[in-house]
């Protein structure tokens, strides 16, 4: 059994899967220690924008084929709370939820055609999408 702080792009995860299993391991089953990352963290955390987050556009199930392994297994974000004792949600969860105690606001520069020059940076608004059920543990079909 393989257990890891998160799965954030997959790829390391599963390289370990292969070469646990090139080692010899008849059967590889993952557990994550937190829930399935779905969202950047836009204070302070340096992860990848949403389309490179495993989590955020491929199912457990999906994952769990990408990496080879036999199961996968996360933690819920219920138990994330028990666990560090947040009975009051005073934590940020929005890596997991995709929901952000506050408007994202982003940044952009754009290159100009005519001068070469940066132009000022344009600010624009965002808000999270709504939150997903994580999902607990996933076999590989046989």
């Amino acid at each position: 059994m393989l257990v890891d702080d998160s799965i954030v792009r997959g790829t390391t995860s599963r390289k370990i899967v292969r070469m646990v299993r090139e080692a010899g391991a008849r059967e590889v089953h993952v557990r994550i220690s937190c829930p399935p990352t779905i969202s950047p963290c836009y204070y302070g955390v340096d992860t990848p924008t949403r389309e490179e987050l495993i989590a955020s556009s491929n199912s457990p199930e999906e994952i769990c084929k990408f990496l080879g392994a036999d199961s996968l297994g996360y933690l819920s974000l219920p138990a994330l709370k028990q666990a560090v004792a947040d009975t009051e949600g005073r934590f940020c969860t929005s890596c997991y939820t995709a929901v952000y105690p506050t408007d994202l606001v982003q940044l952009e520069v754009r290159e100009s055609a005519s001068n070469g020059k940066l132009d000022a940076p344009s600010v624009t608004i965002e808000n999270g999408p709504g939150a997903a059920e994580p999902p607990v543990v996933v076999h590989r079909e046989s």
